[in-house]
């Protein structure tokens, strides 16, 4: 499948009643585990490439071509449409994000994200006119060719700011972003505000422990489109190692080495789902 046709793919799944699932693979094996759950399209994550790196995450903490690498990685042995979880762009000006944006088309993905933080932790949201207008030149590139997604991290950035987060969203939106995000918006009132305020485009909401137990279900109702869960996933298989870790550590080799996919389950499976 050519990046057009996977383009085209990702761009209907935004508009199928119900919503979808976009979960976050950070190599081959688990974007295999996850499409043989039936996932129809899988998302990087920035802090799990970088964490798989064995680097902290943080603004740049892997570089766009190594990002871009991960990315045609996932899409090479899955098959499915991937959304790079891109950052700022990967650029001090508005016309590098446009060259990330082609970039990540010439490299197959169907999807990338563009965030409005600026690494400065003194101020870590970029002005308002700045962020519009790396977005705009982001829109610009990704017309009609890849989704573009552009989120304001006001919320996971300690700024819990919905109205200037809704002010931002709404302006991405009409600039050009296929779809609007704000990770971590909190209760369920503010995805609601969120979803009227950029209708009809779609949202995306990013699931996990900072995002509180909202069922699936209630975010379908409200009308999310796209569910994703960035580092979750990774940090649960982490939690799991670092559980088996202790625990051989203390010389319980049973218990550390018990519960797993067997060998021969694993190899079955990502022989059987790999392309």
């Amino acid at each position: 499948m050519n990046q057009r046709e996977l383009y085209e793919r990702f761009r209907a799944l935004h508009s199928q009643k119900g919503g979808f699932i976009m979960p976050n693979a950070w190599d081959g094996a688990s974007a295999l585990i996850l499409k043989s759950a039936g996932f129809q399209a899988l998302g990087t994550s920035s802090a799990a490439v970088a964490f798989a790196l064995g680097r902290p995450d943080g603004r740049h903490a892997v570089s766009r071509d190594e990002h871009i690498a991960h990315a045609q990685l996932l899409g090479g042995v899955s098959g499915l449409p991937i959304n790079g979880d891109f950052e700022d762009g990967y650029g001090k000006s508005p016309s590098d994000v446009a060259a990330t944006v082609e970039a990540a088309i010439a490299a197959g993905l169907a999807g990338i994200g563009i965030e409005d933080t600026s690494g400065h932790a003194e101020n870590p949201i970029r002005d308002f006119d700045d962020a519009v207008e790396r977005v705009r030149h982001a829109a610009k590139a990704a017309k009609g060719r890849i989704v573009l997604t552009c989120r304001s991290d006001n919320f996971i950035q300690g700024r819990p700011d919905l109205q200037d987060t809704i002010k931002r969203l709404v302006a991405f939106a009409e600039v050009g972003a296929d779809v609007l995000y704000a990770p971590y918006p909190g209760e369920l009132d503010a995805i609601k505000a969120i979803i009227a305020a950029v209708a009809p485009k779609p949202v995306n909401v990013l699931i996990g422990p900072a995002s509180g137990p909202i069922p699936w279900a209630e975010l379908q109702k409200v009308g999310v489109s796209r569910v994703s869960l960035g580092s979750g996933l990774y940090s649960r298989v982490m939690g799991d190692l670092h559980k088996a870790a202790t625990q051989l550590a203390a010389g319980d080799l049973a218990t550390a080495t018990a519960g797993g996919i067997g060998y021969g389950e694993l190899t079955k499976l990502v022989s059987a789902i790999r392309r």
